[in-house]
């Protein structure tokens, strides 16, 4: 039997070891892809969850905003209901105060805004209620114009809310989800916090009807 040159041993066992380089080096390119795509998905994720907020806060702004004009037409029908119309005044200007800096992975700020605009929605619905009382006021074509605003803008704040918190679930399932969790571990991906009312009756969106 004819014997192996140790030359060619040697060639084989570089051979052997270059193949094992190559599959350690083709693996650890994988791990490599691996977390540069969940990572980039995280992020994608997180930026669409933002961008939902950042369009609850346009809609919310704009609630707040038609607010005070409304207030003060009905102060002028309604002289007698001047704590009610200043428990609105209030409740806008908390939830004004609440809505700046808001962070929606603070479940700090998260809490009392939502806290904030449950007492401002239960405060705009003891005036609307009242305001059957007023029928000079449910005519009044300014009223009618700022409640026919207001109800486009709940409709938009509830639509936006929606799209939000569907963005946050999304989001929040994929940073949980194995082996997903060890990135967003690794690169703090915090929890997105969901916009949800804990009052049931302030569930519904405000019933503006002038």
């Amino acid at each position: 039997m004819q014997t192996i040159s140790p030359l060619i041993m040697n060639v084989l066992a570089l051979g052997g070891v270059a193949i094992t380089l190559i599959i350690l080096a083709a693996l650890v390119a994988l791990v490599i892809f691996w977390v540069m795509a969940a990572y980039n998905g995280l992020v994608k994720l997180r930026n669409r969850y933002k961008n939902a907020f950042a369009q609850i806060d346009v809609q919310l702004k704009r609630r707040h905003d038609l607010i005070p004009n409304l207030v003060e037409t009905a102060k002028k029908f309604m002289a007698h209901e001047r704590e009610t119309l200043e428990a609105v005044i209030a409740a806008r200007n908390a939830a004004a105060s609440a809505r700046k800096g808001v962070s929606p992975d603070d479940a700090g700020d998260m809490k009392n805004l939502m806290a904030s605009e449950g007492a401002l929605g239960a405060s705009l619905g003891n005036l609307f209620a009242l305001s059957e009382s007023y029928p000079d006021l449910k005519s009044n074509q300014n009223m009618m114009q700022l409640s026919e605003e207001l109800t486009s803008t709940e409709n938009k704040v509830s639509f936006s809310r929606q799209a939000y918190n569907d963005a946050v679930t999304t989001y929040n399932t994929k940073r949980e989800t194995f082996p997903t969790n060890i990135i967003a571990g690794v690169f703090n991906f915090g929890e997105a916090i969901l916009f949800e009312v804990s009052d049931a009756a302030e569930r519904e969106a405000v019933k503006v009807d002038f």
